[in-house]
């Protein structure tokens, strides 16, 4: 059984301000994207590693294979305008054994290697998991004009991380019924939640943060001087 990872980069993150890509953004001296990287590279269960990014990168991308080892990666395919366009391509271009298949933010460097592994086995065994914590504030529910409707059981609510995992024919399929029904989603679990399946959340770290804006990016500065993988 073969396992492979996708990781969609082909963003500019507006958010962030910069000139470049929030995933090249220097962290500790090494961009973003290679610290999340070596996350998967160190992992004993993981084959392949498949950057989708704008062909301008690809270069960037090719570069760091060699430069920080990262044995695993293979070389990089095109990225879409959307996350969902970016992992779409990114599937086409898996290895044929591979059977499971991981989906992972960029700008997510502080997974565990607990976490990868356990939500490759409860993909495995139930077809699809997702990497959550627990909310930890109390939840309104309100209506577009920033009117609170309901207060919501913060017992029953999760904050949903990567890596998102599947059994390959799951998420194949799940991307089918998007192009096939004109669904949209910024979370590949929602496309499999479409087709009927429920994934499986693995509970996950509150410091595996996405790295969106500078006030991010100062305080992956000094999780990084006490993660350990």
């Amino acid at each position: 059984m073969s396992v492979s990872v996708i990781i969609p980069a082909a963003g500019f993150g507006e958010r962030m301000g910069a000139a470049i890509g929030k995933q090249f953004l220097l962290l500790a001296g090494k961009p973003i994207l290679v610290h999340t990287l070596e996350r998967f590279q160190a992992c004993g269960a993981v084959d392949e590693i498949i950057v989708a990014t704008r062909p301008s990168s690809f270069p960037l991308i090719t570069e760091f294979a060699s430069v920080f080892g990262l044995t695993k990666l293979r070389p990089p395919v095109e990225g879409g305008e959307r996350r969902q366009d970016s992992v779409a391509n990114a599937l086409r271009h898996l290895a044929p054994e591979a059977d499971i298949v991981a989906v992972h933010d960029a700008v997510r460097p502080f997974v565990r290697l607990k976490e990868i592994e356990q939500s490759i086995e409860t993909a495995r065994y139930f077809g699809a998991s997702v990497v959550a914590v627990r909310a930890k504030d109390t939840m309104k529910l309100a209506s577009t004009d920033g009117r609170v409707e309901r207060t919501l059981n913060r017992a029953s609510l999760w904050s949903v991380q990567t890596p998102q995992t599947f059994r390959r024919q799951v998420l194949l399929d799940a991307y089918a019924y998007a192009a096939a029904h004109g669904v949209s989603a910024t979370d590949d679990s929602f496309l499999a939640e479409q087709t009927g399946l429920s994934p499986i959340i693995v509970e996950g770290s509150y410091e595996n943060i996405k790295i969106t804006t500078p006030d991010d990016l100062l305080l992956a500065e000094l999780l990084l001087q006490r993660f350990v993988p």
